[in-house]
């Protein structure tokens, strides 16, 4: 009895929370509107959210052990998911995801795809049986399921491993999103923007734990998909006259198509492919010619920089002339790498106009075909990641019983899709938006949404617009976008109040800081709980554990603040890796501990060292941001879907493995018997 009225005073607490939202919001546009500064407000919406957040952590802060991992096991199913559809929806997905789908059309639903599926083989495959199984992280699952002779500490320190890596590289890849994000809004330094985030992540895991970080994933939802509807709906009617994007999709759709023929036809569109083609070819020549161009283009620089201060030209020129020389490639090495790397972006925009609908594009038939390759691969690969997520899986624990944790992952499919619905169609609509508003005008009278963002940061900006042809005009061509920014400027774009850029800077906070609670969560959990209260001082008291943990916690979260601040890669991409990783390493050892009764520890250690090595060392070769070569690819696999060559051989290696040694002992084959009991 007592559940049903602690699911109607959540609902009371959750109505209040979203009237406040709105009273802010309404509050916020009339200040705007009455002149009030819009620095301010972004400040004001972003700092109150984070007041919210740090709020709920000091109410919810926690010493007791069951509290502080699995909140108590005592969450209902509706708020839960609502809560893991908050952990789910990262940066990745509120940010990234919209960039995603602009820059690659169809190709970019792989992602909606993969993690839906994903969610669907948590369902079916893992959280029920976890829940079951009643303990605290992955973990201490494997090393149950997979403890020999009661031997268990060798499959827990490679999921201990596998889960810490795993999970730091999602990790950083939030604390990335909460650098840019402050940095856009606040105007303060990208590296001090992150570690003024992390204080608010902090507050909540730090204090609470799992208990504090359910109740504020759940205020950050209700942020999360009114920060992203409100833009949405705003454009959706604005073109087509529907505020729902989701029925608006197909008129949508059919406008955006009809001008990219118009684009694809057009005299000035051609030319400006024709002199990036003629780029490609110059920088073609000159690798060729290596090392001889590179000693000559580092003359002809420094002569040009001498001519202009001979001829005492003007200061900007010569600043101009200095930059060229000190940017120049320090080596003929150097200068392969950087021109290759031109050379590639040049041909990629000297290319005819992509059709935003029509999937798997390229250059002929055998282009097209990797193109549908790595789609279906990137699909696998976030399907079995999805599915052995580690801060995800910990949920599947919070709620009352394994019938809860059923009903918990149909809400938090239902409320993920609430979002996942909208963002193909913010993809169109924005894309539209900028092909009717933006190309063709005047150099002189760019919108004041592309200066700002081409100056949040010069080193890497967000957007670019270069005159290639030299007549005035911007060509779609001419236009590079980072998919980092196109949620974020959607406001901007569609022309909506300032109020409303700051809404979706707080929806995008939330999502980052959302993610990031929980995934230090388990980082710390793996090192406090099953490292050192496991393997170290099994006699240490509750007290104890939860102060390791949150100290261990503070930790991680500075390691992880450092790595964001030097900017490894995209957000996507990281995350991608990080799924990679999952999917080779943990996937194969809970699907077959749960459905083999035959698999054992020596097939377990087998394929999650099988799997991590496979899937790390195509990451290792093939991707650019670790220092890999692209050139290196396995069947022209992009380094993201690394998993796709992990994965099966960790069930291959497991499988064999077991098979050639001992069965698993009673022990285990008991509490096999108990988990898959009904």
């Amino acid at each position: 009895m007592s559940q049903p009225k602690s699911s109607r005073q959540l609902g009371r607490y959750v109505g209040i929370f979203t009237s406040g939202l709105a009273l802010l919001l309404i509050s916020l546009a009339i200040l705007e509107r009455e002149g009030f500064p819009r620095f301010w407000l972004g400040y004001l919406l972003l700092f109150t959210s984070i007041v919210v957040y740090a709020g709920i952590g000091l109410l919810s802060r926690t010493s007791d052990l069951a509290e502080y991992y699995v909140a108590g096991r005592r969450i209902p199913s509706l708020f839960n998911g609502m809560a893991t559809a908050a952990d789910w929806i990262s940066t990745a997905s509120f940010i990234g995801l919209a960039g995603g789908l602009y820059l690659q059309g169809f190709d970019g639903l792989a992602y909606i795809m993969g993690w839906t599926g994903g969610y669907c083989l948590v369902a079916l495959l893992i959280a029920p049986y976890l829940r079951k199984f009643g303990g605290y992280t992955v973990p201490d699952y494997l090393a149950a399921r997979f403890g020999k002779n009661g031997n268990a500490n060798s499959v827990r320190l490679l999921a201990v491993a596998a889960t810490l890596l795993i999970s730091f590289m999602y990790v950083v890849a939030q604390i990335y999103g909460v650098g840019l994000i402050t940095s856009r809004f606040t105007g303060i330094d990208f590296s001090v923007g992150i570690f003024l985030g992390l204080a608010s992540i902090l507050v909540c895991s730090f204090l609470g734990g799992m208990l504090a970080i359910t109740w504020t994933q759940i205020a950050q939802y209700i942020i999360i998909i009114i920060a992203f509807t409100i833009p949405v709906a705003w454009l959706s009617a604005k073109q087509t006259g529907v505020p729902i994007p989701q029925i608006a999709y197909g008129s949508a759709i059919a406008k955006l198509t009809a001008y990219e023929y118009i684009l694809a036809d057009d005299g000035s569109e051609q030319q400006v492919r024709d002199l990036y083609r003629k780029r490609a070819e110059n920088y073609a020549k000159k690798i060729a010619q290596l090392p001889k161009s590179w000693d000559e283009g580092r003359i002809e620089a420094r002569k040009n920089l001498q001519d202009l201060q001979t001829n005492n030209a003007s200061l900007i020129d010569i600043k101009a002339a200095n930059r060229v020389l000190t940017d120049y490639p320090k080596s003929p090495a150097d200068a392969k790498r950087r021109w290759q790397q031109e050379m590639d972006l040049d041909i990629a925009r000297s290319q005819p106009l992509q059709s935003h609908t029509q999937p798997f594009q390229g250059f002929d038939r055998q282009s097209s075909d990797i193109k549908r390759n790595n789609f279906i691969a990137l699909m696998f690969c976030l399907m079995l990641g999805t599915a052995a997520l580690p801060h995800l899986l910990m949920r599947s624990c919070t709620t009352t019983s394994v019938q809860e944790t059923r009903t918990s992952v149909f809400w938090a499919l239902f409320f993920i899709m609430l979002l996942y619905t909208a963002l193909p169609a913010m993809a169109v609509l924005v894309k539209f938006e900028i092909y009717a508003n933006l190309v063709g005008i005047d150099f002189a009278h760019l919108p004041s949404w592309v200066t700002y963002w081409a100056n949040i940061d010069k080193s890497k900006p967000m957007i670019s617009i270069v005159d290639i042809n030299l007549d005035g005009l911007v060509q779609l061509a001419e236009i590079t976008i980072d998919g980092d920014m196109i949620a974020l400027a959607a406001p901007e774009i569609a022309g909506l109040p300032y109020v409303i850029s700051a809404l979706i800077a707080a929806g995008a906070l939330a999502a980052a800081l959302s993610t990031a609670d929980g995934l230090l969560l388990v980082i710390s959990s793996a090192l406090a709980h099953d490292t050192y209260y496991r393997m170290v001082d099994p006699e240490a008291s509750s007290l104890r554990q939860v102060t390791i943990s949150k100290l261990l916690l503070l930790v991680v979260a500075l390691l992880a603040t450092y790595a964001a601040s030097l900017r490894p890669a995209d957000i996507l991409s990281l995350v991608s890796a990080a799924f990679s990783l999952a999917a080779s390493t943990l996937f194969p050892a809970l699907v077959l501990g749960v459905f083999w009764k035959r698999a054992n520890q020596q097939g377990a250690i087998a394929g999650m060292l099988t799997g991590f090595f496979v899937c790390l060392i195509y990451l290792v070769q093939t991707s650019p941001a670790l220092g890999g070569d692209i050139n290196r690819l396995w069947f022209h696999i992009a380094p993201v879907s690394a998993g796709i060559f992990g994965v099966p051989a960790a069930f291959l290696a497991m499988i064999i493995v077991s098979l050639i040694t001992d069965p698993p002992g009673p022990d285990e084959l008991a509490m096999l018997e108990n988990l898959r009991r009904p």
